[in-house]
């Protein structure tokens, strides 16, 4: 009876270790090579990471290919900023006949909180300015300093951003989504719609008839357009 209380334990030890394992956060530097570890903040050009052994790194989107954040899968992709090719962090939020993508819209840093028995590093990541054209503001950038009594930095939000994507065309179209409500931020959203999803008639006929747009507006019609093209 001992000998099987003792081995239902050491299964339920397991399991629990099992499911800590697969709830880490996941770099992929290219197929068949990632590492697992936590991921405390992004600015969307570079990502802190703290691995397994504790040591903490930065990745630029030029380094990795993608990251698995929290259940949530980013991207790097090649965006042109003021007239130069940048690499960003692009969060997945459609995926199929038409790609939907955001940047912004979440917390920018969860700083780990320091263990007693030894010093961790603060890291902090500011969004400074610059911008893709609709005040979504890429900059400022990702600190990393020790010592013990160093404050952790507040948390910052980045306002939302959307990019759609038809693949295999090179081209991401880009809807401002935070505070949608100006009629010219919604022509500019309206535009975009009808431009990659305008060849199924159904839904055009849907965009065009619908006057203010939202996040989740968006996110149905694409995945309406995703269901109905479904290869």
């Amino acid at each position: 009876m001992m000998k099987a209380i003792k081995t239902l334990g050491l299964l339920v030890l397991l399991m629990i270790a099992g499911i800590g394992a697969m709830a880490q956060d996941i770099v992929v530097i290219e197929p068949g090579n990632f590492l697992r570890g936590t991921i405390k903040g992004t600015d969307y050009s570079t990502v802190v990471f703290i691995k397994e052994d504790e040591s903490v790194v930065q990745l630029k989107a030029t380094d990795i290919q993608e990251f698995v954040w929290n259940g949530e899968t980013y991207v790097s992709k090649p965006i042109v900023v003021n007239n130069k090719t940048q690499h960003k962090f692009f969060k997945i939020i459609e995926h199929g006949a038409i790609n939907l993508y955001s940047i912004g819209g979440n917390a920018l840093v969860d700083v780990p909180e320091p263990k007693r028995a030894r010093i961790r590093p603060s890291i902090g990541i500011g969004a400074g300015t610059g911008s893709f054209g609709s005040g979504v503001g890429i900059g400022g950038g990702i600190s990393i300093g020790g010592g013990r009594r160093q404050e952790a930095p507040k948390r910052k939000m980045m306002p939302a951003t959307f990019f759609m994507e038809k693949p295999g065309t090179g081209r991401l179209m880009e809807m401002p989504v935070e505070g949608v409500g100006s009629a010219e931020k919604n022509q500019q959203i309206k535009k975009v719609l009808l431009e990659q999803l305008g060849d199924d008639a159904d839904l055009a006929e849907k965009i065009k008839a619908t006057e203010n747009f939202d996040s989740k507006l968006i996110i149905a019609f694409v995945t309406a357009y995703n269901e109905a093209h479904k290869k």
